[in-house]
């Protein structure tokens, strides 16, 4: 029998406050799959990670300036640049890692 036969079936034999259940669970289910999609593209957006890597520079440069370190503002490009590199080799990282898995 057909995929939309058994629906039919199974349909004709639900009450309707079951099957608005179910309308409701599947809207709930697209919903929070949109919503997941968009952490999705926020999480591996430039956007962010630049956004990190200015906090970042910002904490370290306070840091470092209440620490009494020279250069404060060229020292702390270093950690910063450190971060970004190990974002962009942590998603090729995960490629990898989603490919033996």
């Amino acid at each position: 029998m057909p995929l939309w036969g058994i629906f039919i079936i199974i349909k004709s034999n639900m009450n309707p406050s079951t099957l608005e259940s179910l309308e409701k669970e599947i809207k709930d289910i697209k919903a929070r799959n949109k919503r997941v999609e968009e952490d999705k593209k926020w999480e591996t957006s430039w956007m962010r990670k630049a956004s990190i890597a200015v906090l970042t520079y910002i904490v370290i440069v306070i840091f470092f300036f209440s620490a009494g370190l020279a250069k404060p503002f060229i020292n702390a490009i270093v950690p910063t640049v450190g971060f970004l590199l190990s974002t962009l080799s942590l998603d090729a990282i995960r490629k990898l890692w989603m490919k033996k898995n």
